[in-house]
């Protein structure tokens, strides 16, 4: 476990509020024409008591660099995107989230830009004599590279020194104004050689600073190592969390967890219900099985991160289209809505949220703990996650009947509800609970 890994560093006790800043503030993403700035950034800032109130200490904004469209495609990675507003607004907004023990994670696309970049733009104009023109990864054909067949998406050659030396400058900048660390746009399209040799040099400056890497398949320990990046995205467990529950097949989530056990040994990872790019979890699983997935996120290792709206139950499918991503990036409110405005399914869900966010905070050493399941059945699971010294237990049921279950040693129901008895739980239909264990001394971990 590296120095940035350790049980001292910030990280260890971060948990992540992801917003979608252009959606959020209701920014044109398409088609807009704007020579003004528009200071939006300050509806982020009225919902950071609200992300206290979750129980969350950190903010992972996407991105809020200039760009075309939907801000993947950057043109200025150092200005921000005139549409959210200017460097006085970043600023306050730092300040606002470190006054409140909040820190904030940028959203760094340096996998490609868009065509509108200034430095593509004076290679395309002269391809030969540009110097420029280095900066980007040329096919077979002669013709620049694009991401993933998006042709708006132009990639740059990481092995130039001058886009080595872009993004160390870029990330040098906004730490220096206050940003704690970096999402790595893409990470996985990278060469592990450019982050390996990017980030000590962003170090160097910025010791403290945290770097997740988007990474959605593959031998994450290995991509890890080999680019010294912090932590990366688990996608595994938010598919053994999909699939598991919304097809009855929870033998899929204990795979889930028994890898994401694994990947311990090197790292912790960036642990997830939803994000920016995929269909909302209450769309997903339906809204009542959200507690049971947040159960498990809330009491196995990793770095957990909420994505905005979820906690109120939001609903949206993700559709492969363009503008298929629209949906699931909504507007918000310019502030929160008071909790006796919601519905009482969105109340339900909310209180859940603070409930088990506020037991994981009570609860650190959750962060690096291994799970084991205890019992596994198609609609039914119970998870013990322990240490010598501390032990919880997570049973889950999707069945429409009652289910009784191995207690494992559980001692109470610390959130949710069950009937405990002669070494057995019951949950009720569609039920979840956490309990508490009473390890004693010497007890294996």
């Amino acid at each position: 476990m590296t120095d940035q890994q350790s049980t001292d560093h910030w990280s260890a006790s971060a948990m992540w509020w992801h917003v979608y800043p252009l959606g959020f503030t209701g920014a044109p993403i398409r088609e807009w024409q704007e020579p003004d700035v528009v200071h939006r950034l300050p509806r982020i800032e009225a919902w950071l008591d609200h992300v206290v109130e979750l129980g969350l200490n950190g903010i992972a904004l996407g991105p809020v660099f200039a760009s075309s469209t939907h801000g993947y495609d950057t043109i200025d990675h150092f200005r921000i995107d005139p549409r959210l507003g200017d460097d006085d607004d970043f600023d306050r907004l730092i300040s606002a989230a470190h006054e409140r023990g909040i820190r904030v994670l940028l959203d760094g696309v340096f996998n490609h830009v868009g065509r509108e970049h200034p430095a593509f733009q004076a290679a395309h104009a002269d391809p030969q004599g540009a110097p420029e023109a280095a900066w980007f990864r040329l096919g077979e054909s002669g013709e620049v590279e694009v991401f993933e067949g998006h042709g708006a998406l132009v990639e740059l050659d990481h092995d130039s020194p001058a886009v080595q030396d872009l993004v160390v400058d870029v990330m040098r900048h906004w730490l220096g104004r206050g940003a704690d660390g970096w999402r790595l746009d893409a990470a996985y399209a990278v060469p592990t050689a450019f982050w390996a040799a990017v980030l000590p040099r962003v170090r160097e400056r910025h010791p403290d600073a945290w770097f997740l890497g988007e990474v959605i398949h593959g031998d994450y320990p290995a991509f890890v190592q080999d680019s010294t990046i912090d932590a990366v995205t688990q996608y595994e467990l938010w598919q053994g969390l999909w699939h598991g529950i919304a097809d009855g097949n929870l033998f899929e989530l204990e795979h889930a967890i028994g890898r994401s056990n694994e990947l311990l040994r090197s790292f912790v990872p960036y642990t997830f219900l939803g994000n920016h790019d995929v269909t909302r979890i209450a769309s997903a699983i339906g809204p009542d099985l959200v507690p049971h997935a947040l159960a498990v996120l809330c009491t196995v290792a990793g770095t957990p991160a909420i994505y905005a709206g979820d906690e109120y139950g939001w609903e949206a499918v993700k559709e492969e289209r363009e503008g298929g991503d629209d949906a699931v990036r909504p507007e918000f409110p310019d502030e929160p809505p008071a909790r006796d405005g919601l519905e009482a399914a969105a109340q339900h869900l909310l209180d859940v949220h603070r409930e088990l966010l506020a037991l994981r905070r009570r609860n650190p050493w959750l962060t690096t703990a291994h799970t084991d399941a205890v019992h596994v059945a198609n609609g039914s699971i119970v998870l013990r996650t322990a240490t010598g010294e501390h032990g919880l237990i997570t049973a889950l049921n999707l069945e429409d009947e009652p289910v009784t279950m191995p207690s494992a040693d559980a001692a109470r129901a610390v959130a949710g509800e069950c009937e405990l008895g002669r070494g057995e739980l019951t949950l009720q239909p569609r039920g979840w609970a956490v309990l508490e264990v009473d390890v004693q001394p010497g007890d294996a971990a």
